[in-house]
């Protein structure tokens, strides 16, 4: 008895010690433990979504990719799936379970040698607070502090707010954090969508998302999926029969539809950088803003598709071959090697292929997966090879001139020649990332709203977006201000203005700057709109010294072109540099009546509750807020609160005026679409730059393509050749199924019947007539010569005569007085507007 005494005394003396050491232990490492108290309303990082116009996921934007769900929102499936896989006592311990840390001691024994996942015993709580409150240290001083973390997190949380950090904090690999954005990325489904097996999967993720990738390990992943549903059954969260179906299902990972997202990177990105600046970096990564934008995923596809191929032909045109990608010299394994190969930047949506014959009128291609496929002759032809300064290499007349076998090159399906005959299947025409650049932008004249941008042929190559960032010479493009300038001085459509050679003052110990027309022509004395029409460099600057640069620099700065502009005749024509977004919304104010706009990019952006802090229309509409609308007949009435910059009657005439350059003009390649057009070309000097801008009633598109450094695109390259057809790409798509209203012309205006070529009074039987918009009073009077405009002193003006030609008077009230009006007169809508 005495023995057992001692034994016992020695065991309670040893234990009494064994509780000292742990409570120093305890009182060791619970000193300057982090402040926990903060998880009580802690609002985890959240992901920051932007949407197009439609609704579609365009982009999010995070450090992490969470979408936060509440406890009471997450599915009992999902939250049994991760307890049983983690913490199957979660509800019954007090943040450290004791008796799970002994089990998994003697299981882990038990299993040493044997082919067993090991049995962990941290439970939810403790991962809360190392994922929370510590670092990933392997120690034991950090097991200690989080089993003290622990039971005080018990003491301060209760169990769902517990569970509900973790499960929204959780990382799950594939770039998910919390189990909702790894439901939508690995599943695309809800959390309430989700089956045992995919809840399932979720859970087996936390120990090791790379060990358990379904992609590159199937069978790990399968094996630790049926654990976790083995696991569940065990904890009678699923039955036996529930189990087996599950376990003999097959793991699918499930990848988003292309059609619920819109892939718009240049548009995404634009947005993303004007919301760190009203917003700041953090709140925008970490606060889950909901961001609705003006993008228009129709509009976007056409003009990216119309920039891409504008792009591409420019580079075959222009730039010649630059050789394959690779090439396999031994063709041993060659799928293999294939694959190996990356696509280079620039090429998505084209596939890398083998060329492993050549025949005189095809390249035989094939394929990393075995398919086989053809390059015809007509689809290689364009291929010579590119040589310094713009130069071509001999010509080529088969593929073997272009081709050799064993060449690894991008290549695109085709279904029909340039003559629109259809190819066989399995036809490819050859591509190559061209290394010119370009821009366009698409946008609502009356709201400024951006319905499309692409700043480049691929954010790949560069996310540098040419449409807001790139400040490039507009070019000729520049002049209808100019010459809005000059109506607004006092010059008419008819205007007659001449051409010659003339030589102006730059300045004291400047030489004489004597401006030149595009092929040096001189085409004597023409009225102002076929001075627009034609481009006429010597005649705009004639009109620009006539009213004084101060006025045209004013022009710029008011319709948004430039923030500043030196006083420079050079400058009229389109010297100052400007990017294709200030261009776009330029002629936006031109085209509605010369009221002032905003581009916008975001319509809305609401905060992770869905509160709405931030609308770029910020108009008082009292009505538009009503709980129903069941009687209402009309819509309300929202005020225009836009500054009115510019006379909508001289806005209208240079409408009028840049229907023109598409109908006889230096865009006249587009005269045969059936549809109101206008718009302006411009090219600058050695040709480094090449634009369009054009727009119908209510649409505005400025195109721009050169090189991101300044070469010349080509010496027969203008913005009629390079620009013009990206335009005409993009406007073909964007007006099938819309009405073709007429441009709307504003009160105050008298339409006269005239030759455009001269301005001159038109005969009832000149079918190349046109109505020309004049002030009342201001057009040219019958039998009675014009003055020229032919000086080169500033401020010169120009001689206005009176007339009593026949014409067509748009009053104040907007209502035509058809019987006086000639045959063909427009007619309008009562506002001024034609219809």
């Amino acid at each position: 008895m005495r023995f057992i005494g001692a034994i016992l005394s020695l065991l309670l003396l040893v234990a009494g010690i064994g509780a000292v050491i742990m409570a120093a232990l305890f009182s060791h490492y619970a000193k300057d433990l982090p402040d926990y108290s903060y998880l009580k309303d802690y609002q985890p990082p959240t992901l920051s979504r932007i949407y197009a116009d439609d609704g579609r996921m365009m982009a999010v934007v995070a450090e992490e990719q969470r979408l936060f769900v509440p406890i009471n929102a997450i599915p009992e499936r999902v939250k049994d799936a991760f307890l049983s896989a983690e913490d199957a006592d979660f509800y019954q311990h007090g943040g450290v379970d004791f008796s799970g840390v002994i089990r998994a001691v003697f299981v882990n024994l038990r299993n040493l040698g044997h082919d067993h996942h090991p049995m962990g015993a941290s439970t939810i709580t403790q991962q809360v607070a190392k994922n929370m409150l510590l670092t990933n240290e392997v120690s034991i001083a950090r097991k200690v502090r989080e089993a003290i973390l622990a039971t005080r997190l018990e003491k301060t949380l209760s169990k769902d707010r517990i569970l509900e950090i973790y499960l929204n904090e959780i990382f799950l690999g594939n770039h998910s954090y919390g189990v909702a954005a790894a439901a939508l990325n690995y599943f695309n489904k809800s959390l309430d969508e989700l089956t045992v097996q995919e809840a399932a999967y979720l859970a087996a993720l936390p120990k090791a998302p790379n060990n358990y990738n379904a992609t590159r390990n199937y069978n790990a992943a399968m094996a630790r999926r049926n654990w976790v549903i083995g696991r569940m059954a065990e904890n009678n969260r699923i039955t036996a029969n529930e189990a087996a179906m599950a376990q003999s299902a097959p793991l699918e990972i499930k990848s988003r539809d292309e059609s619920e997202s819109v892939n718009a990177d240049y548009f995404s990105e634009e947005v993303r950088r004007q919301l760190v600046d009203k917003f700041g970096d953090d709140v925008v990564t970490e606060d889950g803003l909901a961001v609705k934008t003006s993008l228009d995923p129709v509009l976007q596809e056409f003009a990216t598709q119309a920039l891409h191929n504008g792009l591409v032909n420019f580079d075959r045109r222009e730039r010649g071959w630059r050789g394959p990608v690779a090439h396999i010299a031994d063709l041993g394994d060659w799928d293999k090697k294939l694959k190996a190969i990356a696509l280079p930047a620039g090429g998505e949506g084209w596939r890398l292929a083998l060329v492993y014959g050549l025949k005189p009128g095809q390249a035989d291609i094939a394929f990393a997966d075995g398919s086989r496929a053809i390059i015809p002759w007509a689809e290689i032809s364009w291929a010579r090879r590119e040589l310094p300064d713009n130069q071509f290499g001999p010509a080529i007349h088969t593929p073997a001139d272009v081709l050799n076998s064993g060449d690894v090159v991008l290549v695109e399906p085709v279904k029909q020649n340039a003559q629109g005959k259809a190819y066989p299947e399995n036809t490819y025409t050859l591509r190559q990332v061209p290394v010119v650049q370009g821009a366009i932008v698409v946008l609502d004249p009356h709201t400024g709203r951006v319905f499309a941008m692409n700043g480049g042929f691929s954010t790949k190559m560069s996310q540098f977006n040419r449409a807001t960032q790139a400040m490039r010479q507009p070019g000729s493009s520049f002049k209808p201000f100019v010459y809005m300038a000059a109506l607004d001085k006092g010059f008419t459509p008819a205007s007659l203005i001449s051409d010659s050679p003339a030589s102006y003052s730059q300045g004291p110990g400047l030489p004489l700057w004597t401006p030149e027309n595009y092929g040096g022509e001189d085409f004597g004395v023409q009225p102002l709109r076929v001075a627009i029409e034609k481009s006429q460099n010597v005649m705009t600057v004639r009109v620009a010294n006539a009213i004084g640069m101060p006025i045209v620099v004013d022009y710029a700065k008011k319709f948004g072109i430039v923030d500043d502009m030196p006083q420079l005749l050079s400058f009229s024509l389109g010297a100052k540099e400007t990017t294709p977004l200030r261009m776009a919304t330029a002629y936006g104010m031109i085209v509605n009546g010369g009221k002032k706009i905003t581009p916008s990019l975001i319509d809305r952006v609401q905060d992770r509750s869905g509160k709405t802090i931030w609308r770029a229309d910020n108009r008082d509409c009292k009505e538009c807020a009503s709980a129903g609308w069941t009687t209402q007949l009309t819509p309300p009435d929202v005020p225009d609160t836009r500054e009115q910059i510019e006379d909508p009657r001289t806005a209208y005439q240079m409408v009028n005026i840049l229907t023109g350059v598409v109908q006889r003009g230096t865009a006249a390649s587009l005269h045969d679409i059936d549809f109101p057009l206008a718009g302006k070309t411009g090219t600058t000097n050695d040709s480094k730059d090449a634009w369009f801008v054009g727009f119908t009633p209510d649409l505005v598109c400025a195109v721009y393509v050169g090189f991101d450094n300044p070469v010349p695109l080509g010496s027969k390259e203008t913005g009629a050749s390079v620009a013009v057809p990206v335009f005409r790409e993009f406007i073909t798509q964007a007006i099938k199924g819309r009405p073709a209203i007429p441009f709307r012309v504003p009160p105050g205006l008298r339409m006269v019947r005239v030759d455009p070529a001269t301005e001159n009074p038109a005969l009832p039987s000149d079918k190349k007539a046109i109505w020309e918009s004049f002030i009342p009073d201001t057009e040219p009077q019958e039998g009675k010569p014009r003055p020229v405009l032919n000086g080169t002193e500033a401020g010169t003006g120009v001689p206005l005569g009176t007339s009593a030609l026949p014409s067509v008077e748009v009053p104040s009230d907007g209502a035509i007085e058809t019987p006086d009006a000639p045959a063909g007169a427009p007619t309008t809508n009562g506002t001024g507007g034609l219809y």
